[in-house]
């Protein structure tokens, strides 16, 4: 009898030594690197966006004792394109991604890139939360990326050292700093200017070295970057809506706890609204501080003129983009 009691409270000591890991694994402290490009200022729209949405899981109480993200700005991890390479393979969990870039993996996402597409910020938002939205971010899940949240960079202009930019002609004899992006190099072509294709973490000396004229970007990112200090123009274009994408490789994703899962839904969409509505509150700030710094600020005026440069894109960029996606975009923002 003894010896029977002693093989069943062995056998109960080794079911618990069994049970007690996967208990410890369901509850085990999880870690996320999440890498940007931009810097980490309190108004950076890709610092603000990340910081939003941490603070949305410690709302729900998820804190840094069940689950820690690791920040990574001004590329501490890698360039934007890498960075998007990485969560595909899994190597890479999370990153706050220009439109462009992401346009790169999943081509459909170059809609959101279609100059003079959207004419307000309201506007653009209505869309990427509807049903173009949707379309996206089931496109790119294919690719092995989760879009958890489409942020907001805000309004792209121009920025350079040669003239005030105010019609379509003046864009001539000056060299641009573009994304690498058939849409962005094609609109310069297309309106008559010129584009160089070139990584973000190449531009600010390719600018102060006198290689590229100048480059087109959001307010926040002149600001919070101190492009003031290398240009001298600053022309208010508004030619392109920056949509700044939180993801997550889906493998990084599945990893997470089933009851963590819904948590980072919400938390994205919270931080998501969060962010965007602060970057908006921003902009006048923003445009007030690169006029104190000293740039040459000015209006375009009509854009008919620019809308009528790109409207062949729109036919040339169908294919790529997909006929139904285009045709929904430019619907909803009738």
């Amino acid at each position: 009898m003894t010896m029977i009691l002693s093989r069943r409270c062995a056998l109960g000591m080794t079911l618990g030594a069994l049970a007690l890991p996967a208990v410890a694994r369901a509850q085990q402290k999880i870690t996320l690197r999440l890498g940007t490009t931009s810097g980490d200022g309190q108004q950076d729209p890709y610092a603000v966006g990340y910081r939003s949405f941490k603070a949305a899981l410690e709302k729900r109480g998820i804190g840094a004792d069940r689950l820690e993200i690791q920040f990574f700005p001004n590329r501490a991890i890698g360039d934007e394109r890498p960075l998007v390479d990485g969560m595909r393979l899994g190597t890479v969990d999370m990153g706050v991604i220009t439109n462009a870039v992401i346009a790169q993996v999943e081509p459909a996402f170059q809609v959101n890139d279609m100059p003079f597409l959207f004419a307000e910020e309201a506007q653009a938002h209505r869309v990427l939360d509807g049903n173009v939205g949707a379309q996206l971010r089931q496109k790119l899940e294919g690719r092995g990326i989760l879009a958890l949240g489409f942020m907001e960079g805000g309004f792209r202009h121009m920025i350079n050292n040669v003239r005030p930019v105010t019609k379509p002609e003046d864009l001539r004899g000056i060299k641009f700093r573009v994304l690498q992006s058939p849409i962005y190099i094609e609109m310069y072509k297309s309106l008559g200017g010129t584009a160089v294709p070139m990584a973000w973490g190449e531009t600010f000396t390719a600018v102060q070295q006198g290689a590229v004229d100048g480059l087109e970007v959001p307010l926040g990112i002149i600001d919070q970057n101190k492009l003031y200090e290398i240009t001298k123009f600053l022309s208010l274009t508004g030619h392109i809506y920056s949509m700044i994408g939180l993801l997550i490789s889906k493998r990084s994703f599945d990893r997470l706890p089933a009851d963590l899962k819904p948590v980072f839904l919400e938390a994205a969409a919270e931080a998501t609204k969060e962010q965007r509505a602060f970057n908006g509150r921003l902009q006048a700030q923003f445009r007030q501080s690169l006029a104190g710094h000293g740039m040459q600020v000015n209006e375009v005026g009509d854009k008919a003129a620019w809308r009528r440069g790109v409207m062949p894109m729109y036919e040339a960029f169908r294919g790529q983009i997909g006929a139904d996606i285009i045709r929904d975009a430019l619907a909803a923002v009738q």
